[in-house]
Order: structure tokens, then C-alpha cells, then sequence
């Protein structure tokens, strides 16, 4: 394996996290035929959502622990064979449980196996450029709302939303098995496992639970949580709350892909400003800049309201997701990234698992999701509160005595 190799991986982590990713969120597209298909609630369906991202959290924790054991391709391996497995089963289902457990619990598990341990992955595969490798793995899934949003769309139109869903799950097993064999550790990595490399450059020196327990991690889970609290909301019921606005569907999807690709060139561009400018400052201003267009959602009424807004959005959340990794691997170092990343992941996933059913509940009761918006626009305020706290970049005896 020559240096170029590290594109390669690149590549297959952005793949599949679109492929992963894509296919999760592609319930908000699911979500208003199922509920007219088998009148259940949206709440219920949602709650899905919401079993998704709690079942990625603690997913998230254990594949990032085996990653730092036995390496990324077991672990893509099992997700990939599960996520396949997961949709099929899922558009099968003929009881709200049945479906709940099979889309909210193996499709979660299966979801957490691709993006911290691919994010882990690429971080030791680059030395120079590793914001930047790190946002171009990420923009996977700022590719998914463009590509696997609306060819389920599509599906649903054309058949019905249980052959979109089975044929998506198909796909999964086309598409990210013949990655899976893409997958390699980087050589460092290789050549610790034989016994003779010395200790990285930027490991710290500290067990997992040192780490687990030092304030660094806990800024940095906090923030993660708040960030992704703020926008599990918007982000899922962003087609419903465009149609209640009076939007037609398909251009409710679009909206939904405006946001994916402007998330894809927000992790480029927010990608490059960390490396030149530092994690910390990009993230603070991103986490203020989505509370802010969070609230403006609130005064859209047309589909060009929506558009320019998807457009800030997207950008923002999709930019500074990938930075999470970039301050675990300068905290932490890359002996246990895996785990690290895991554990905030698993954090960031809790978050998620509010906005979704938070927003189902708040339709439900009051036909409008206005407070959805409001609520959320103030935990994103929030987020960037706890952002600024960000400890300085320790060194190895603080550290170890945290």
C-alpha cells in the first residue's frame, strides 16, 4: 500500500456513510404514506427515529471499542450485512412494533457501525489534511439527501413506500459489501500489531477511562449533544413542516436535498477553515450560526424562503459535524480514538433522539411545529454556549492527571 491509498479510504468511508446515513433518514420521506397506508400515528413512527439514534449510541460505543481491537473492516462488515437485512425486514412489517424494532433498533446498530469507525479510520490514515479527509468521509452524508431521499421518493410514487423500502435494502448489500473489501488500517496501524512500533506522536498516554472522565471530554459530549438536539428536529420533519407551510411534496423533498448539498460543501468549507484557523473558532461560529437559522424558520411561508434557508442550514450542521472527530483526535490522540469517538458519539445520538419524536408529539398535540423550532433554536444557542468553554489543547501530563 502506497500513501495515495488513503483516498481510497476516503472514498468507501464516504460512500458509506451516504449509503447509511441516506438510508436512516430516509424515513421523513416514509413517514407521511406510512401513516396514511396503515393510519399509524406520526408520533409512532417517528419514535423509530428516535430508537434509531439511542440504539446509534450505544452501537456507536461498542463498534468504536472493536475498532480499536480488531480494526474497521469487521465492523463495516456487520453493518452492512445488518442494515440490508434491516430495511427488508422493515418493509415487511405488518404492526407499528414489528416495524419500530427492525427500522429503530437494527438499522441503528447498523447505521453505528460505519461513522466513527471510519472517522477513526481516516484520522490515522492522514497526517496533513485530516480536517479535510475527515469533512470529505462526512460529506457522505451530505450526498445522501440528494441521492437516496429522493430516488426513495421516487420508489414511493412509482410503487408503494414497502417496494421502496425493500428495494432500498437491496441496495445497501449492493452498494457497501464490495466496499467493505476497500477497507484497510492504515500502516502504522499494521505495523504496531506486529509489536515494534513505539507510541504515536500525539497519543497522550491515557486509558479510556481517563479520557472518559477528563473535562475535555465532557465539553466536548456536551456540546456534541446540544448540537445535535438542536437539529434532529428540523432536519427530520423538515418536508412535513414545508408541506403544512402549503409546499408541494416532491418540492418538499427538495428542500430536504438543498440542505444535503449545501451540508456537502459546508464540510469542505468549514474542513479547510479548521485547518487553517483552528477546530475550536469554526465550531463556536457555526454552533451560534445554526441556532440563529433554526429560529428563522419560523417566518418561511414560501418554497424560496425554504431554499435560501436549507442552503445556510445545511451548511452549518453538515460543516461542523466532521470537527467533533478533529478535537477527540487532538485531545486524545489515536491509540483509542475508536472508543473515544464512540462514546461522543453516543452522546450526540441521545441528542438526536429527541428531535424526532419531539416533533411528532408537538404535531400531534397542536397541528403546527412551531415549537419544535423555537425549542430548538435555543438549545443550538446553547450548544455554542457550551462550545465556548472548549479547554486549551492539553498536554500529556495534564491529561493523564485529569
Amino acid at each position: 500500500m502506497n500513501h495515495s491509498y488513503r483516498w481510497v479510504i476516503v472514498a468507501a468511508g464516504a460512500l458509506m456513510t451516504c449509503v447509511a446515513l441516506g438510508a436512516m433518514f430516509s424515513l421523513a420521506i416514509f413517514l407521511e404514506p406510512m401513516s396514511l397506508d396503515t393510519n399509524w400515528s406520526r408520533a409512532g413512527i417517528s419514535s423509530a427515529m428516535t430508537l434509531n439514534f439511542l440504539v446509534m449510541g450505544v452501537g456507536g460505543f461498542a463498534w468504536g471499542s472493536i475498532y480499536d481491537r480488531h480494526g474497521a473492516r469487521p465492523v463495516v462488515l456487520a453493518g452492512a450485512v445488518l442494515l440490508g437485512l434491516a430495511l427488508v425486514v422493515a418493509s415487511r412489517a405488518n404492526s407499528l412494533l414489528v416495524f419500530q424494532l427492525s427500522y429503530g433498533v437494527i438499522v441503528g446498530l447498523a447505521a453505528s457501525a460505519f461513522f466513527a469507525p471510519m472517522i477513526a479510520l481516516t484520522t490515522g490514515w492522514f497526517d496533513t489534511n485530516r480536517s479535510l479527509a475527515v469533512s470529505l468521509v462526512s460529506a457522505g452524508m451530505g450526498v445522501a439527501p440528494m441521492t437516496i431521499s429522493p430516488f426513495a421518493r421516487w420508489l414511493i410514487s412509482a410503487y408503494d413506500w414497502r417496494t421502496a423500502m425493500f428495494d432500498i435494502g437491496v441496495m445497501a448489500w449492493v452498494l457497501l459489501l464490495p466496499a467493505v473489501l476497500l477497507v484497510r488500517q492504515p500502516p502504522t496501524a499494521v505495523a504496531a500489531t506486529g509489536g515494534g512500533a513505539q507510541p504515536a506522536a500525539d497519543d497522550p498516554g491515557m486509558s479510556v477511562g481517563q479520557a472518559l472522565r477528563s473535562p475535555q471530554f465532557l465539553v466536548l459530549g456536551l456540546t456534541f449533544f446540544a448540537c445535535c438536539a438542536a437539529h434532529s428536529g428540523p432536519i427530520f420533519h423538515m418536508v412535513s413542516y414545508a408541506m403544512a407551510c402549503g409546499v408541494a411534496p416532491m418540492a418538499a423533498v427538495s428542500i430536504y436535498s438543498v440542505e444535503g448539498l449545501a451540508g456537502l460543501g459546508g464540510r469542505l468549507l468549514y474542513g479547510v477553515l479548521a485547518d487553517r484557523l483552528g477546530v475550536k473558532p469554526v465550531l463556536v461560529t457555526g454552533l451560534a450560526i445554526q441556532g440563529l437559522v433554526i429560529a428563522a424558520y419560523l417566518g418561511a411561508g414560501r418554497l424560496e424562503h425554504f431554499y435560501i434557508l436549507a442552503v445556510i442550514f445545511g451548511a452549518t450542521y453538515g460543516g461542523v459535524m466532521p470537527l467533533y472527530a478533529m478535537l477527540a483526535r487532538e485531545y486524545f490522540g489515536g491509540r483509542i480514538i475508536g472508543t473515544v469517538l464512540g462514546a461522543a458519539t453516543m452522546l450526540s445520538s441521545l441528542g438526536m433522539s429527541f428531535g424526532p419524536l419531539a416533533g411528532g408529539m408537538i404535531y400531534d398535540a397542536y397541528a403546527s411545529y412551531s415549537w419544535l423550532f423555537i425549542g430548538s433554536a435555543l438549545v443550538g444557542l446553547g450548544a455554542a454556549g457550551i462550545a465556548i468553554a472548549f479547554p486549551p489543547q492539553p498536554s500529556r501530563q495534564r491529561l493523564q492527571m485529569a
